[in-house]
């Protein structure tokens, strides 16, 4: 089965039309994308665009040939003029089964947004499943006892979850090659939307790509240890909880624990609570070395300057004379050992940490300490991270990949 995708884009487009945002100014020539629509095998049509009769001209793909037309989502605006030759394009209802006379078969997918999904099976047996922007299947519907898909085309930015719900139900597995579609202009195009998609398993692909199903591909390349440096709500935290945002499940390492009395600390943990995925876990503790040693899911520890705090107050770091008769030894040995635990984990990681040598020099010494030590700390972990990512004002520099 052969896929030619004629457009990627939201419905609106790249850029949307009179968009002034900065995204949308720069996804010029190459960057621009139509309103996604996807060729199948030259016979079936999914999603009829006003640009998918010239896009399939332009990637040498002949409407000629299409023998039915399937729309995934109401469509706003003007209608579509249907190109001469081309059967009326339609919806199947959900559940329903449709036998193309190209040889392909198409089942229809419960959604929970407006929409329609289509798992398509191509006469070789090679198996599709097509997404609708914002959408995610509702329950796993049809997957159960059969193969995962080889190709999923979904809007992996903008709903991972979707995404997430398919590797949980076997209906992504590790060859999957899962396309990002619909994309619109809250990722900048170039080097951040491929670390995005990296991130979650994905790829994004150029419009008039042709993709060949069962067609083996490097893999996107998503680091196992990637380690997330920001000052005080640079977006840092968020940036980190956005990567693992694919996988069903995740457990949420708290570094900082529960605070007694303290309202405004409650506050903070509801907050980060209530924005993470309900099929994400929380451990709240320091004990960080054991569970990098265990198998399981992805880990999001959140923060190492927290881990730092209690490992200080462990080996009595903040007195002067404890630290020169051993604090600082037992310190490093702490450090160190969580350093080789990152490097010997197994399992993906992302470390979010405080970026604090550009700040004020602290009034105390036990202040200046910690600021040294988590200076000395993030070199540690960074080195053993195969990405390590530095967040400001809510933007991402990669520092190392």
């Amino acid at each position: 089965m052969e896929l030619t995708l004629l457009g990627t884009g939201t419905p609106e487009g790249l850029p949307r039309p009179g968009c002034p945002c900065a995204a949308c100014a720069v996804s010029a020539g190459p960057r621009s994308r139509a309103a996604t629509s996807v060729l199948v095998d030259g016979a079936l049509l999914l999603d009829l665009t006003p640009g998918a009769a010239p896009a399939g001209v332009r990637a040498g793909r002949s409407p000629a040939g299409v023998r039915q037309v399937l729309l995934t989502h109401p469509h706003d605006g003007p209608p579509v003029e249907l190109p001469p030759g081309l059967p009326a394009a339609g919806r199947v209802p959900d559940g329903r089964e449709l036998a193309v006379i190209s040889g392909h078969r198409v089942r229809a997918v419960a959604m929970d947004a407006p929409g329609t999904g289509y798992e398509v099976i191509g006469p070789d047996g090679g198996r599709l499943l097509y997404l609708p922007p914002g959408g995610a299947p509702a329950g796993i519907g049809g997957t159960t006892g059969q193969r995962p898909y080889d190709v999923v085309l979904a809007d992996v930015l903008g709903r991972p979850e979707a995404l997430a719900r398919l590797r949980a139900s076997g209906a992504v597995g590790p060859a999957t090659d899962v396309i990002a579609v619909h994309l619109d202009h809250d990722t900048p195009p170039g080097r951040e939307l491929e670390r995005r998609c990296a991130a979650a398993g994905a790829r994004a692909v150029a419009d008039g790509t042709t993709v060949v199903v069962g067609e083996r591909r490097p893999g996107p390349g998503a680091p196992r240890r990637t380690l997330v440096l920001g000052g005080a709500r640079s977006g840092k935290s968020f940036e980190a909880e956005r990567r693992l945002g694919a996988f069903p499940e995740v457990v949420y390492v708290a570094t900082g624990g529960a605070r007694d009395g303290d309202a405004e600390w409650a506050h903070r943990v509801g907050l980060h609570r209530e924005r993470r995925p309900a099929g994400w876990r929380t451990a709240e503790t320091c004990d960080l070395v054991p569970l990098l040693a265990e198998q399981g899911p992805p880990l999001l520890i959140d923060c190492l300057a927290l881990w730092l705090t209690d490992a200080m107050d462990r080996a009595g770091a903040w007195d002067d004379d404890v630290w020169e008769k051993g604090g600082r030894r037992e310190l490093g040995a702490r450090t160190a050992a969580l350093a080789a635990a990152v490097r010997a984990t197994r399992r993906p990681v992302v470390l979010v940490s405080n970026e604090v040598g550009a700040g004020v020099v602290p009034a105390t010494s036990s202040g200046r300490r910690f600021r040294d030590e988590l200076g000395r700390l993030n070199n540690a972990v960074a080195a053993e991270c195969e990405q390590v990512l530095l967040v400001v004002a809510g933007q991402v520099l990669v520092l190392k990949e």
